[in-house]
C-alpha cells in the first residue's frame, strides 16, 4: 500500500501569484506540485502551459504533477516534460491502447512519469487495466473537469472502491490519486476506498491558514490508514 502523500493543486490560488502558490505546498510540507492543464476543448477553461511550468520549476524540488485535461496530449507532452515536468497524466477518454504505448514511451525515455486520468462518469477502460504496470498514477476525478472549487462528486466513491481493489489485488504498483473537492470533511471516504494521493485545490488554498491546511489533509489521511 502507497503512501499518503498530499499534491495542492496551484489553479485554486490567485494565477498572478503562483510562486507563492508553489511557496505554500513548501512550507506546508507536500509531496508534489499538482499542475492542472486545460485547453478550453477538453474541457471549458484555458489554464496554463509548458512556459508558466518552466518558470515555476526553479522554485521548488517538488515531483511536479502535471494533468492534462487536453484533446491532443500526443503534440505537447515533450513540451511539458522539456519545461519540467515529473509525472505527466493524460485522459483515456481521448487515448486507447496503441496512444498511450506512444506517449509511454516518450515519457518513459526521459525518465518520468505516466498517468492515467479519468473523468467522474468513466469507467477505467479495459486497455488501461491491461497496461496497470506502466502506469504510475491512477488519477479518479470526483468533480468535472474545468475550475476549481467545486464539490466532491460522492457517487464516484463505487467506482474508486473498484479500483482501489483492483490495484491491491494486482500489487498496489500504482497510486491513486483524487482530485477534485477534496476536504477534510471527506477524506475518510477517499482513503478507505484506495485513495493516497489527494490533490487539493480550495482544500488548501481557500483555507483562512493554507499552509497548515496541508498538514490537516495529511493528518486525517493518516489517521484513517491507522484504524
Amino acid at each position: 500500500m502507497n503512501g499518503i502523500r498530499i499534491a495542492p493543486s496551484i489553479l485554486a490560488w490567485n494565477l498572478g501569484e503562483l510562486e507563492k502558490a508553489v511557496e505554500i505546498s513548501v512550507k506546508g510540507g507536500a509531496d508534489q506540485v499538482h499542475l492542472d492543464v486545460i485547453d478550453g476543448h477538453f474541457a471549458p477553461n484555458i489554464t496554463f502551459g509548458p512556459g508558466t511550468v518552466r518558470a515555476l520549476r526553479p522554485l521548488t524540488d517538488l515531483k511536479f504533477d502535471t494533468h492534462l485535461m487536453i484533446e491532443n496530449p500526443q503534440a505537447y507532452v515533450e513540451k511539458f516534460l522539456d519545461a519540467g515536468s515529473d509525472l505527466i497524466s493524460v485522459h483515456a477518454e481521448v487515448l486507447d491502447g496503441p496512444r498511450f504505448d506512444e506517449l509511454y514511451r516518450t515519457v518513459r525515455a526521459r525518465g518520468k512519469e505516466v498517468g492515467i486520468a479519468i473523468k467522474p462518469q468513466t469507467q477505467l477502460p479495459g486497455w488501461a487495466l491491461e497496461r496497470l504496470d506502466k502506469i504510475s498514477t491512477l488519477v479518479v476525478m470526483t468533480v468535472n473537469p474545468g475550475f476549481s472549487g467545486q464539490k466532491m462528486d460522492m457517487s464516484v466513491m463505487p467506482k474508486l472502491q473498484k479500483i482501489g481493489e483492483v490495484v491491491e489485488d494486482r500489487g498496489g504498483g500504482a497510486d491513486i490519486e483524487i482530485d477534485g473537492g477534496v476536504e477534510p470533511e471527506n477524506v475518510r471516504e477517499v482513503v478507505k476506498r484506495g485513495g493516497n494521493v489527494l490533490v487539493a485545490g480550495a482544500g488548501v488554498y481557500a483555507k483562512k491558514d493554507p499552509v497548515r491546511a496541508i498538514s490537516v489533509l495529511r493528518e486525517k489521511a493518516e489517521s484513517v490508514r491507522r484504524q
